[in-house]
């Protein structure tokens, strides 16, 4: 980026004292050009002050002055950037660009587009002119879905009725087939017109990338009532029993390395919401009205692998490298946040389940037999058994099964203390056994792992349940 710099000033014939100079005058120059912009469209600039809600105050505005396509108003806001300045080295007695944290103002250009619907350019007026684009995927679909005449019922930025589903769905998913650099350079000649300027200086176009992506799947129930039923015990669930491992399977991490995972449960309107942490991105479980929504919220995308070719290489040897900022990325970082979301409902789908637990675990606690050979009972309350019982429910066995030596791990600090490698690998093999035969793993064909079935999910999760409760609270749910 030092580089890029040391390019600019040089192609603009600049000594390093007159870089703040030089940057007043085009930042004058964005404003004035911001300006007319607004006034030829007859739409307002307002400058903020504080923290107000931008998009309550578009949402009134566009509501007062019925806006249905073009700019709604133009917002000025001085906020904290990351810039270049020029200082000076007193050791070496000579300036020096240096990359910190400043505060510019910051033009928020706010417009319905004829495809995206209401969307906002934000406008870095300082070095390097970053350009944010932020537009909304449900925003967006309900465009397509009106051309495409497919009825809904709309909430805020949810959708409680979809007479097609399936067509909307995938009119949802023809959206990661936009060709962004096509769609969104319109929008920069547009609302940015001393990009020219720039680009005179140093003819470098901007680069696409996704700063956050949020994906989220929604669950449609028939009222609100109905979701209102359930959704304390999800919340309960998702507090209680999801954990560090939970969290990382569900976000596709088979180990925590050096991440930091965290949970919060806090109460918003019109209910409540529990977030899981792994680093910058995170996952979230919350209501809205009718709809139960997880979301996927990805700031940090190098943490997922996607299978492409190294950089400057099209022609080159794909293989699974880190997924980048770049929008051309953005298909695979789709496809990762959905399995995330889907592990996620999936594990909560076992809470909402109205068999008493004796029910539930029953055949678990007695003994079966399988291919003629008998095998014991399961203990669910022994502490071995119970540790079993846990290591099934980790969600990281959904990404790619569970083998021989991942049990083993598991269960590391459970099995007797100095057991041989023989010993042990039996002792593993034979608890395999066990399992296979109550049904709660199932084997993949053609490979050494195995599935952690449906039936071992809802047992586990009851038991786990069952175990954290404490006796008045088991009372109170058997009167």
């Amino acid at each position: 980026m030092r580089e890029v710099m040391n390019a600019y000033l040089w192609n603009a014939k600049l000594a390093w004292k007159d870089f703040k100079a030089h940057l007043c005058e085009v930042t004058e120059h964005i404003r004035t050009a911001a300006a007319t912009i607004a006034a030829d469209a007859a739409r307002p600039v307002l400058y903020l002050r504080g923290t107000p809600r931008k998009e309550a105050l578009i949402e009134q505005i566009r509501r007062r002055d019925r806006i249905d396509e073009g700019l709604v108003a133009v917002l000025s806001a001085v906020e904290p950037c990351r810039t270049w300045f020029v200082r000076g080295n007193r050791q070496e007695r000579k300036l020096q660009l240096e990359m910190g944290w400043g505060k510019c103002t910051h033009l928020y250009f706010y417009l319905v587009h004829p495809v995206f619907g209401l969307m906002q350019l934000r406008l870095q007026t300082w070095f390097p002119f970053l350009v944010h684009v932020g537009l909304n995927g449900r925003e967006w679909l309900a465009r397509q879905m009106e051309a495409a005449g497919i009825a809904f019922e709309r909430a805020d930025n949810c959708f409680t009725r979809i007479d097609q589903v399936q067509r909307a769905q995938q009119l949802c998913d023809e959206q990661l087939q936009m060709n962004w650099a096509e769609a969104l350079s319109p929008l920069i000649e547009q609302y940015h017109p001393t990009h020219r300027l720039i680009h005179a200086i140093m003819p470098v176009d901007y680069y696409w990338t996704a700063a956050e992506t949020e994906h989220a799947t929604d669950v449609m129930f028939r009222d609100r009532a109905s979701l209102t039923r359930i959704y304390p015990a999800l919340v309960h669930h998702s507090i209680m029993s999801f954990g560090a491992e939970q969290v990382l399977g569900f976000l596709g991490r088979a180990t925590p390395g050096k991440s930091e995972v965290k949970t919060d449960r806090r109460r918003r309107e019109p209910g409540v919401r529990v977030k899981h942490w792994v680093d910058e991105n995170s996952l979230k479980l919350y209501d809205k009205g009718s709809v139960l929504r997880s979301e996927v919220t990805i700031n940090e995308p190098a943490g997922f692998t996607v299978y492409r070719t190294a950089e400057g290489k099209p022609k080159g040897k794909k293989a699974w490298r880190p997924l980048r900022r770049t929008v051309v990325d953005l298909p695979r970082r789709a496809q990762v946040s959905r399995a995330a979301s889907e592990r996620h409902l999936g594990a909560l789908a076992a809470v909402n389940h109205d068999q008493p637990l004796r029910e539930t675990v029953a055949d678990l606690c007695r003994p079966v037999t399988r291919e003629g050979k008998r095998f014991r009972a399961l203990r669910p309350f022994d502490p071995f058994d119970q540790a079993v019982i846990a290591a099934l429910n980790r969600a990281d066995w959904t990404l790619h099964g569970l083998r021989h030596a991942d049990l083993r791990n598991a269960l590391a600090h459970d099995l007797p203390a100095g057991l041989t490698d023989a010993q042990m690998a039996g002792r593993i093999s034979r608890l395999l056994r066990l399992l296979r035969a109550h049904r709660l793993i199932a084997k993949i064909g053609h490979t050494h792992r195995y599935r952690v079935t449906a039936k071992a999910r809802l047992s586990a999760t009851a038991l786990m349940a069952a175990a954290a409760a404490s006796t008045p609270q088991l009372t109170r749910l058997a009167a």
